[in-house]
């Protein structure tokens, strides 16, 4: 089976999420100043750190299915499952932005991120299955301990939330400060493999 499909259907799908994300940021209807635009704060943070989450995994799902050769069915669903916890970001995101950070949106958007792990762990391990023990995929993840100390980080902000929701978004951008510079794993794999064959 080609990739070409699976990932254009993910690059659609990840670009609805972010249009749907915006659109969440309404006008305001009455006012030309820019006070009006004050109770607007809060939804755009949410936004700018929604559009950095899903951004971080539009880039790894590209370099990681440039690492990929074949597409299994096991493999379609794992991203659909990626996908479908992914579509969660606007409505987690809005609630969140539209209550300014209070206690359960924050939890809320912090166990849709856990989950969006979690499916990401999924289909890598998928994608290492289908590819194989000696593949690509496998030499440039290794163990993915970055992704792991993400869980961790994602768990610690639930937690910390029902102390203070601002702590546990405070967990949420530590995790997206990690991930924020690209993946580079893959690519120095592809790199090496390439100048290994020459």
């Amino acid at each position: 089976m080609n990739k070409g499909r699976l990932e254009a259907f993910s690059d659609g799908v990840i670009a609805i999420i972010i249009t749907i994300m915006v659109l969440e940021i309404k006008v305001p209807e009455h006012g030309d100043t820019l006070a009006s635009l004050k109770p607007l704060i809060p939804k755009f943070i949410s936004y700018v750190l929604s559009f950095t989450y899903v951004g971080i995994y539009w880039n790894n799902h590209h370099h990681l299915m440039h690492a990929v050769k074949k597409v299994s069915g096991s493999m379609l669903w794992a991203n659909l499952n990626l996908l479908f916890w992914l579509s969660l970001f606007p409505v987690t995101a809005g609630w969140m932005g539209e209550n300014h950070f209070t206690f359960w949106p924050v939890v809320a958007y912090g166990v849709v991120l856990f989950l969006a792990a979690i499916a990401y762990l999924i289909l890598v391990i998928t994608i290492k299955k289908t590819e194989g023990a000696h593949s690509l995929v496998v030499e440039a993840i290794g163990n993915d301990s970055k992704g792991k100390i993400s869980l961790v980080f994602y768990a610690l902000g639930i937690g910390l939330s029902f102390i203070n929701p601002w702590i546990g978004c405070s967990m949420y951008v530590i995790v997206a400060a990690i991930w924020f510079i690209p993946d580079t794993r893959i690519e120095r794999a592809i790199h090496q493999s390439l100048e290994n064959k020459g």
